[in-house]
């Protein structure tokens, strides 16, 4: 094996260390292939070149390699981290990579540590006045939903695996504890409550309704019950009610009563509740077709919360990697299900914080978890075969792992036929269907106005958002589609085609690709004609273009295709697989170009609102000018003449108006 790898290589292989690290394969075109872990780094990628690995996908990787890379750690718990955050940021092909882009939300509670606010309560008369002269918001803890950074100001409840759970527990918090959910300037200037302290969903904290103290204390009691310590809230307040009673102030043990009868009602309805376990994640994994799902469950606080399922990308490759022998060291070959489950557990847990429980469907390493606890700082417990309400959690785990696996599979299935019926419809001669590429574009505005130009991508059976563009049109007639389609085209494959004359595709500017197998236009005849137009002075096939001509009425499914090669339009049918592709395609650019539009619009019309930042625009001019424009978007779609014919506005001052808002 070794004999087709350069002597430079081989040097650099024998003259490795034997310490802990992390080494990266990438072949000729610079391309990563693999990264992994060694506790002994020469005895480890060594191993790679002395072998032979015959025909396997050991060996096709092996082959491909001409350069490695290496970084020696302190510890295999550093290897591991560092390995996997290079997994998830460098995409090796031959690795298992799970990819999340959305982070996870958290309930957050806004104000002073629960400390200060503990000590608030216990000066304090209990659910008396606390002397504050007024309401201030920030002495009164707000419920809201995030999802970002985290600051040690507040407290965060979390992670939930979805925007649905962190809703509902801020409902919660609403309905038992009367937290307050209003923006700090809304709180600040409010002088009646709101519609929520009408339904009982607030205490009316911004109006005195409450005292800081008594707020506080609801506060600490939430916080307890998202902890897990749902009892103890109720016993607390049991006692604060009965209290009252004996003191005879009936309308606050009142009060009292009802959050206790709506606090028994939620820990009722929560069924899958279970007080001995506070944080649990269950992890399931199912693998089918040549795919993988992982269904993570969480429990926060003992309450279920709900599931999140992760579909790996790479695994055949990476899988078939360790089948054929390539496992670290001496380790026995694992089942692809471990294998998967590991690396999500590598993978995962890097920036979110680990529970200290795990309930698994697959046993796991003790080396891994060893590593694993190093990592986090404490030890954790990784259940394999549980029991009693656990062994429910995973059950259901693994049900839903099998029903999401199923309908990827589903969709992955139907999409691969209205490829293939689309590549058989246009008479498109493809050896492999995965890398026919489609690109579609659509132009947006409003009434001339913010007009943009989308461009949307179809491969490997799916849409590959990571490649969208969206392009700014500008010095065009407002309102023009044609010279927007001509503009964006010829800036889409201008510099293309440019290399493509020069026979250096590689040479391409980023972002650019290749050229696509069909271009797909949101238009008619028109629209195609200006497509031609552009693809003929580019030197560019005519022939990709195809034209989306919507049908009588503009019903959908009744759309027509309008070839720019001049074939004639086709119908392909209300239940063709290969129009229902296209129409994806197609409204896929139109939500894309409008989002885009819209965001522009505001963007202009916010701009158009800071009229008084302009140098020799006052507060009269200011109103002058929206009096005669009706607004600041007549402001911005008018022109310096226009503008100039306003009383007090000059030529000079109308000119710099135009220029501040455009």
């Amino acid at each position: 094996m070794s004999e087709s790898h350069s002597d430079a290589l081989l040097r650099e292989v024998a003259s490795l260390p034997s310490l802990p690290g992390v080494y990266r394969y990438f072949d000729a075109q610079g391309q990563l292939l693999y990264v992994g872990k060694a506790i002994n780094l020469k005895k480890r990628v060594s191993s790679y070149f002395q072998k032979n690995h015959g025909g396997t996908r050991t060996g096709h990787m092996v082959s491909k390699i001409v350069r490695l890379e290496t970084t020696v750690v302190r510890s295999e718990a550093e290897a591991l981290l560092l390995e996997n955050n290079l997994i998830k940021t460098l995409n090796p092909k031959y690795n298992i990579l799970f990819r999340d882009d959305k982070s996870y939300p958290y309930l957050k509670m806004t104000g002073v540590p629960t400390a200060l606010t503990r000590s608030k309560v216990a000066v304090s008369t209990a659910d008396g006045g606390s002397g504050v002269r007024g309401p201030v918001a920030e002495n009164f803890t707000r419920v809201m939903y995030y999802r970002g950074a985290v600051e040690k100001k507040h407290r965060y409840f979390g992670p939930y695996p979805s925007a649905w759970s962190v809703k509902e527990a801020i409902l919660l918090m609403q309905k038992v504890f009367r937290l307050r959910t209003c923006e700090d300037p809304v709180f600040n200037n409010r002088s009646r409550p709101c519609l929520l302290y009408q339904i009982k969903r607030c205490s009316a904290p911004c109006v005195g309704h409450i005292s800081e103290a008594a707020y506080a204390s609801d506060v600490v009691n939430a916080e307890k019950f998202l902890r897990g310590n749902a009892q103890g809230v109720m016993r607390e307040l049991e006692a604060r009610m009965m209290a009252h009673a004996d003191k005879l102030e009936f309308e606050q043990a009142a009060d009292l009563r009802n959050q206790v009868a709506a606090l028994s009602n939620v820990l009722h309805q929560q069924s899958m509740d279970n007080v001995a376990d506070h944080d649990v994640d269950i992890l399931a994994v199912k693998v089918l077709g040549g795919k993988a799902c992982v269904n993570l469950a969480m429990v926060r606080g003992g309450r279920h919360l709900g599931d999140r399922p992760y579909f790996p990308v790479h695994l055949e490759d990476a899988a078939g990697l360790l089948a054929d022998g390539d496992a670290d060291d001496a380790s026995p070959v694992v089942s692809v299900e471990v294998q998967v489950l590991e690396a999500f557990l590598s993978q995962h847990y890097i920036d979110i914080a680990m529970p200290p429980t795990l309930v698994v469907s697959e046993p796991v390493s003790k080396d891994l978890l060893k590593l694993l606890s190093d990592q986090v700082g404490f030890k954790l417990s990784v259940v394999h075969q549980p029991r009693e309400q656990r062994r429910a959690w995973l059950e259901m785990a693994q049900t839903n792992a099998a029903l999401q696996l199923a309908r990827l599979l589903s969709e992955e299935g139907s999409q691969q036929a209205r490829t293939r019926a689309l590549a058989e419809a246009l008479d498109l001669t493809m050896e492999n269907l995965e890398t026919l590429r489609v690109e579609c574009f659509d132009i947006s505005h409003t009434a001339g106005e913010a007009t943009q130009a989308s461009c949307v991508v179809f491969q490997n059976h799916k849409m590959q958002n990571s490649e969208y563009r969206r392009f700014n049109i500008i010095g065009i007639t407002p309102g023009d589609d044609y010279a927007a389609m001509r503009q964006v085209l010829t800036r889409r494959y201008g510099k293309l085609s440019e290399a493509l004359k020069e026979g250096q595709v590689e040479g391409a500017p980023s972002g650019t690709g290749r050229m696509p197998d069909l271009v797909l236009v949101d238009g008619g005849r028109g629209q195609v004609s200006m497509a031609r137009e552009v693809f003929e002075a580019l030197g560019l096939d005519v022939s990709l273009i195809v034209g989306v001509e919507k049908g009588e009425g503009r019903k959908v499914g009744l759309e027509e295709l309008v070839f720019a090669d001049g074939r004639d339009k086709i119908y392909l049918g209300a239940d063709s697989a290969a129009l229902m592709l296209v129409a994806q395609i197609r409204d896929e650019a139109h939500r894309f170009a409008i989002t885009g539009m819209r965001a522009q619009r505001a963007k202009v019309r916010v701009s158009g609102g800071k009229l008084e930042e302009i140098a020799g625009v006052g507060p009269k001019r200011r109103a002058r000018l929206l009096q005669r424009f009706g607004g600041v978007r007549g402001v911005a779609l008018a022109s310096a003449q226009d503008i100039a014919s306003v009383d007090g506005i000059s030529r000079e001052l109308a000119e710099e108006i135009y220029r501040a808002l455009h």
